[in-house]
């Protein structure tokens, strides 16, 4: 039996990993094979190429990098119809996704979205391309099961596979006592894992610390990189702008557990800010020109995952609108957040200054992410994706044997 894998993000890497390893107790004699990173290797996956290596964002980088995507699609393509993998299983990266679906679908070969884009806050137009080319929807969102299937796709909630990571992720406790212990509050900055989000964020956080550190005493920054050549990036700026911080690489986990306030830059790190119940605000700063386009095509107010769970309907009217925090239709959300064009640097110490100086202030954040994360954060999405993996395996005719975990 053997499943092919299609993953480019380097979060999709640790989801895969984990799915993988999931279904190694179900499937001991399955093989794992296609594209994906170092973890799902580690996992024991046999990988074609490294995707994770061609993580892009916008247009022109995707333009750029065009040729690799498309000899890795044909190679897809070629090994689709001599070896015939029982099953394709993706994981987020519509872009290039959407292709190996195809090209799966028209071998005959099961198709299953295990992480789906967010189609509902972008382009929900797309939902045609899962309806044609996806046979089984895996949703990590509770209101993604009826939007899904609402618009004629196979859907079935499993929760968000990064909350089994944390659950299962060990940290250095030695570390962040010494972080807790060195006196004073600690506040974490945390400005991204992508070169683009580092170069787009990473000063206006910085700016923003500067701010807090001008009207809290005592009280300390530590910017968690995600690696080497980014932590010098961050080292340089906060010279230049006169911001005592300290810079750490490889310990987000640490510099989280240690924190009592977080700066950070938009993505999936705003589930383990609420696995930790941290105090957060949120910043992604784009181009006066992206700002406007993403305006037409966003449909959601909020682009911070976490304030996106605490609501049942997240779609909006468009151009769409944003937090703000004088809106009483935004007196739920739990993570300030800021996707602008614009400097919102006083906006964001202010929140982080009112958690630093008001204990009831930050008591009601605080217990507003515990109930939440109690509600979404139980993990498990890993095991139910693969039992419904295996099941369906099962039902075309493969012999699965089911082991307990």
């Amino acid at each position: 039996m053997e499943i092919f894998f299609s993953v480019g993000e380097p979060s999709g890497d640790l989801h895969g990993a984990n799915l993988i390893a999931a279904l190694r107790r179900r499937m001991p004699h399955c093989q794992f094979v296609g594209y994906g990173g170092p973890r799902m290797a580690a996992a024991g996956a046999r990988l074609h190429a490294d995707l994770t290596q061609l993580a892009v964002m916008w247009v022109l980088s995707a333009v750029l990098n065009l040729h690799k995507f498309v000899r890795l699609l044909r190679a897809a393509d070629r090994y689709f119809r001599e070896h015939r993998p029982d099953a394709v299983v993706l994981i987020d990266y519509p872009g290039f996704n959407w292709w190996i679906a195809r090209r799966a679908k028209a071998q005959g070969i099961p198709v299953i979205y295990y992480g789906t884009p967010q189609l509902w806050a972008w382009a929900s137009h797309r939902v045609r391309k899962m309806r044609k080319y996806v046979d089984h929807v895996l949703c990590k969102l509770p209101f993604e099961e009826k939007w899904f299937n609402d618009r004629g796709c196979h859907a079935t909630y499993v929760g968000h596979p990064y909350f089994d990571e944390l659950r299962n992720r060990s940290v250095d406790a030695a570390f962040v006592n010494e972080l807790t212990g060195s006196g004073g509050r600690l506040v974490t900055i945390l400005p991204g894992s992508r070169d683009q989000e580092v170069a787009g964020n990473a000063r206006d956080l910085l700016l923003a610390a500067h701010r807090i550190a001008g009207r809290v005493s005592r009280v300390r920054f530590a910017v968690a990189a995600f690696k080497p050549e980014q932590a010098q990036v961050v080292a340089q700026l906060a010279d230049e702008l006169d911001v005592p911080v300290e810079v750490f690489t490889g310990r987000t986990p640490e510099l989280i557990a240690a924190a009592d306030v977080c700066l950070a830059c938009s993505g999936s790190v705003s589930l383990e800010l609420l696995y930790h119940g941290r105090p957060s605000v949120i910043l992604y700063r784009v181009s006066r020109f992206g700002y406007e386009v993403q305006r037409w095509f966003r449909r959601v107010r909020y682009i911070t995952l976490v304030n996106l769970l605490t609501t049942d309907d997240p779609s909006t009217t468009r151009p769409a609108s944003v937090y703000d925090p004088y809106d009483p239709r935004d007196s739920h959300v739990l993570m300030p957040e800021y996707l602008t064009y614009q400097d919102r640097t006083r906006d964001v110490a202010d929140h982080a200054i009112r958690w630093l100086t008001d204990a009831t202030e930050r008591q009601r954040i605080e217990h507003g992410l515990t109930d939440l994360a109690d509600r979404v954060g139980q993990g498990g999405a890993s095991e139910l994706a693969a039992d419904y993996i295996a099941n369906l395996l099962d039902q075309h005719g493969t012999t699965v044997a089911t082991i307990a975990a």
